[in-house]
């Protein structure tokens, strides 16, 4: 079965998951998939909990945050780049408008109460 190759991000403590590539505060491991797998599978590969992952994008692309991940089941493709965030990452509330996202998380920020915006992100 053909694979795709992905070029993944790890920042923060999640550079645990990057095997190797680990370089303390980041790792870049590229992963072969099998073609038609997803965000999800690609986390399985990574053994990286979904929970444990902050802000995330795919080729520039906003695709998740803390509270929100409508990525999952993002269908990913030959050469995609991936970054993942470990959740104590900031992201500066003013660059969140006009970003950059991808499909899933524009549908779910539009039908969030909040547009999915939030002073501080906690578990209730």
């Amino acid at each position: 079965m053909p694979g795709i190759l992905i070029d993944v991000w790890l920042y923060g403590n999640l550079a645990r998951h990057g095997g190797q590539a680990d370089k303390g505060s980041y790792a870049n491991p590229k992963i072969e998939l099998p073609e038609n797998s997803t965000i999800r599978d690609l986390l399985a590969v990574l053994n990286l909990p979904t929970e444990e992952r902050g802000i995330t994008f795919i080729n520039g692309d906003l695709s998740a945050m803390p509270g929100m991940q409508p990525d999952l089941d993002h269908a990913l493709k030959q050469d995609d780049r991936v970054a993942f965030f470990h959740l104590q990452s900031m992201w500066p509330f003013q660059y969140r408008h006009g970003i950059a996202m991808s499909e899933e998380m524009s549908r779910a920020m539009q039908s969030s109460d909040n547009q999915g915006i939030h002073h501080a992100y906690r578990k209730d």
